[in-house]
């Protein structure tokens, strides 16, 4: 199923060249929002991959994890937990700064979202260079979960993110549908 996912994903997504600037080839995934057969065809196939996982919450990254990851806690009868630039949740936080081409990016989770012990799946739109997700999983591990897997509907590989997660945390499964 997800090979022919896959191959759908791949037809669907929309190049957009210089966004956000120039030399730029942006993948764009809203056509797939438009294609509700496509977008229930990624949400099963992402919920039959972790479906023996023991996962006890998906937590989305701002904001276009939360596309998928929000349904995705739905399918699998699961609490979503939303990963957050800092400043935009209503409690007590807390927060992982990391490095970016530009600068510097924090996100936050809120203290009571994960509690000891728990397996979390880490949802995002598309991996590039792993950044934000290898921050993700300083988060989760900061409240004691198990951050188990980190899932994306598409992957840049040009860019080394699955090995920058893998060489950063070692028991971190990554997995993507489409890969470029």
């Amino acid at each position: 199923m997800i090979t022919e996912t896959s191959k759908k994903l791949e037809k669907t997504i929309r190049d957009v060249l210089d966004f956000p600037v120039k030399g730029i080839v942006f993948k764009d995934i809203t056509p797939v929002l438009q294609d509700i057969s496509l977008f229930k065809e990624v949400i099963d196939g992402l919920a039959d991959k972790f479906k023996d996982y023991k996962i006890d919450k998906i937590a989305g990254v701002e904001s276009r994890g939360f596309i998928f990851g929000m349904p995705l806690a739905l399918k699998m009868g699961i609490p979503f937990i939303p990963v957050r630039k800092k400043g935009k949740l209503p409690a007590e936080t807390v927060e992982v700064t990391y490095s970016l081409e530009y600068g510097q990016a924090s996100i936050e989770m809120h203290k009571d979202a994960v509690n000891s012990g728990e397996n979390v799946l880490i949802i995002d739109d598309l991996l590039a260079t792993g950044g934000t997700t290898n921050a993700a999983i300083e988060l989760i591990k900061k409240l004691e979960g198990n951050p188990v897997a980190a899932a994306f509907v598409v992957e840049l590989g040009f860019l080394s993110g699955r090995n920058n997660i893998s060489n950063a945390n070692q028991n971190i499964e990554v997995f993507s549908i489409l890969k470029y």
